[in-house]
């Protein structure tokens, strides 16, 4: 069979909280969202016979075991801030255990480009990153391709 270059998809659900420091509208305050991710990864699949990982580009597990240690565990159940809204917040309270703070705005725009900067260096060899699709809402998403 002829090798050709493919690619595969992984979906990915997480909630996370944030706001947008100094935004002009509701996204000031502390909101959250239950996000969808796609990660998109292209490359050839194996050709060994007799490997458990013949026939595959990645294994999904593999590719589920990166995302989830490098973002989902980043971000789930997180309350992502600016750091300049470090002062505002009560450091040591249960309630905030879980602050990120970033050096920029924590927009679905920029936390989709986080998420590429995690991911494209921890791909095995012979794959690339290819696209990222970062749902926020039902009808709002930001997409990243290489």
């Amino acid at each position: 069979m002829e090798q050709r270059t493919l690619r595969v998809t992984k979906r990915f659900t997480f909630e996370m909280a944030h706001a947008l420091r100094c935004h002009d509208g509701l996204c000031a305050n502390i909101h959250g969202h239950s996000y969808v991710l796609d990660v998109t990864i292209s490359g050839v699949p194996a050709d060994s016979p007799g490997d458990p990982k013949d026939g595959m580009v990645i294994d999904f597990a593999d590719l589920k075991r990166i995302v989830k240690e490098l973002v989902v565990e980043r971000y789930d159940h997180a309350l992502v801030l600016h750091e300049r809204e470090r002062a505002h917040v009560m450091e040591g309270a249960a309630l905030f255990g879980r602050t990120l703070y970033t050096p920029w705005q924590p927009t679905c725009e920029n936390l989709l480009l986080d998420v590429v900067h995690r991911l494209e260096p921890a791909l095995p060899s012979g794959v690339s990153l290819c696209g990222v699709r970062l749902q926020e809402t039902a009808t709002s998403w930001a997409e990243w391709q290489a």
